[in-house]
């Protein structure tokens, strides 16, 4: 590696295009210990005093305050990193949040501590201990005041971040546990009238319970209790349409822009009819496995996608509820990058919603996430021919290094156990195993490793140091963008997220080393087949 390059990751002096570095790279240690710390806690971190439904709100809030926030806070960002440049990390701040933290953990560890000091002092400390936590860390990378400077820059944007709240813990659970009430009976029979009409054309022998909440038909038949009732969905497209107008306002037009509201939540309550319509027909024609385990636990986030996806498309292109904008801007938007590098891994993710919702307990539409890469490779195959594609002998030497680390960490994530693969494959016909085998062999080799390769040390490294990422050479880094985009694509593959972030770093380097993505394609590739060969050959099902 030339100096001159890496120079360019480690110098002090800001990256051109990237304003506010210092800044950033405290957020990003920030968001880093806070996860990395997380993680491994959340396995035996009890929930049961309202602590499931206090992260689903305080999620909610800080995804749209920081989203929203940002675009509000951007113009000062880099007057404040500058200020930041002599303050170090305030190192007794981190020491008291260590300790917080092991005071929250030993609240955390069971029902004892109700027997001496009572629920309501527990519960209090239990809180308190992980909002000081929290706290703590946050001024320990950056200064109370500099938090105060941005928090008023931003505004009324925490009314966006409370609305989504209020909508993820207020206005979600409570109406779910009276569902089945008598305050809710229009609503209750609005959506057992609307399934119920959907369903005649197709089930002879309906079955409508009404005081039970059951439907179905004399072979399948479900009970439609709170998780069923849509109200999340309506929940959650009320925050969302909400803090897209509030945030949007200045180019939508009102009154009319304020519909969007009331469809978003009407569309999602449809939806929800169609989704218990389309789960009991599944299960009726034999796949009752499929209807419980797959479709039910899938098909309602791909409604949600689909929803908000569709207002951000109507809010920022339909005339009616659109300013009129300068045409020129919007056709400088038409060609986005970002798409080329992102667009392969969200295509993936896509797929594997729609795979598991039309699955079982064995995700036999595994080849959907195949074809969909595939076909988004081909789409964009004119801009993919200008990177370099050039593979060196060090390429593979990292994959197998990978696959070596990756097989050494496995016994902490219970290597050996089964999960299912071989007992569903053996069951099916030798067509559609080796077809499956097929697919699922060619997706590891050589879709996934194009598409996670792009996104994370193509696109993402670069990103994290400027807004125009492709003035940058793919040589350009820093050390907290690899450490970031490793730990990003270590958290992909969940229990095993320490060797998912390793392996992560080892792609940066071997991208880094030349600036060639066909060095980190190869790489993965070459893990991923070992891992393949692995299963194939010796039986090692765990590892997929």
């Amino acid at each position: 590696m030339s100096s001159e390059i890496f120079a360019a990751g480690l110098s002090a002096s800001p990256i051109p295009g990237a304003p506010g570095k210092r800044l950033l790279s405290r957020f990003i240690w920030l968001a880093g210990l806070l996860a990395a710390e997380w993680l491994p806690i959340s396995a035996f971190v009890s929930t049961g005093r309202g602590g499931q439904a206090t992260a689903r709100a305080l999620v909610a809030f800080l995804f749209c305050f920081a989203t929203f926030g940002y675009f509000r806070v951007r113009n000062r960002v880099p007057q404040i990193s500058r200020r930041m440049e002599e303050t170090p990390v305030a190192w007794r701040l981190l020491w008291a949040h260590f300790g917080a933290m092991a005071v929250f953990l030993v609240l955390s560890l069971g029902s004892r501590g109700n027997e001496f000091l009572g629920r309501g002092v527990l519960v209090a400390g239990w809180y308190g201990a992980g909002l000081l936590a929290i706290v703590l860390a946050a001024c320990a990378f950056v200064p109370m005041g500099k938090w105060l400077e941005l928090l008023r820059a931003t505004g009324h944007i925490w009314v966006i971040g409370a609305v989504a709240a209020v909508a993820a813990w207020r206005f979600v659970v409570p109406l779910q546990s009276v569902w089945d009430g008598s305050l809710w009976k229009p609503a209750i029979d609005a959506t057992f009238g609307f399934t119920a009409m959907l369903l005649r054309p197709f089930l002879r022998d309906l079955v409508i319970d009404r005081p039970a909440l059951v439907m179905g038909s004399s072979h399948f038949a479900v009970t439609i209790g709170g998780a069923c009732s849509g109200f999340e969905g309506a929940g959650l497209m009320l925050a969302f349409s909400s803090g897209w107008l509030w945030f949007f306002r200045r180019e939508s037009r009102f009154p009319q822009a304020l519909l969007l509201i009331p469809a978003s939540i009407a569309v999602m309550w449809v939806l929800n009819a169609v989704r218990i319509a389309v789960l009991i027909l599944i299960g009726n024609a034999g796949f009752p496995d499929i209807a419980i385990h797959g479709f039910h636990s899938q098909a309602g986030w791909i409604s949600f996608n689909l929803v908000a996806i569709s207002v951000s498309l109507a809010a920022a292109r339909v005339p009616w509820w659109k300013r009129r904008g300068d045409a020129k801007a919007r056709a400088s938007t038409s060609e986005n990058p970002t798409a080329w590098y992102l667009m392969p891994f969200v295509a993936i993710l896509a797929a594997s919603m729609v795979s598991r919702a039309v699955s079982g307990s064995f995700e036999w539409a595994y080849p959907v996430r195949l074809f969909a890469a595939a076909g988004v490779l081909w789409l964009f195959r004119s801009r993919y021919r200008k990177l370099d594609w050039q593979v060196s002998w060090f390429a593979p030497v990292a994959g197998i290094l990978v696959f070596a680390m990756w097989m050494w960490l496995e016994p902490a994530h219970g290597a050996g156990a089964n999960n299912g693969f071989a007992t569903a494959l053996a069951a099916a016909s030798p067509g559609a195993r080796s077809g499956w085998l097929v697919c699922r062999t060619l997706a590891a080799i050589c879709t996934v490793p194009i598409a996670e390769e792009l996104a994370f040390r193509g696109f993402l490294i670069r990103r994290l140091l400027a807004a125009d990422f492709e003035s940058l050479d793919l040589r350009c880094f820093s050390y907290v963008a690899v450490l970031v985009s490793s730990l990003a694509f270590g958290l992909l593959h969940g229990d095993r997220w320490l060797a998912g972030t390793l392996a992560g770093i080892v792609y940066a380097f071997a991208l880094l080393r030349r600036g060639r993505i066909g060095d980190a394609v190869v790489a993965h590739a070459t893990t991923n087949a070992l891992i393949a060969a692995a299963v194939l050959v010796a039986g090692k099902w765990y590892l997929w």
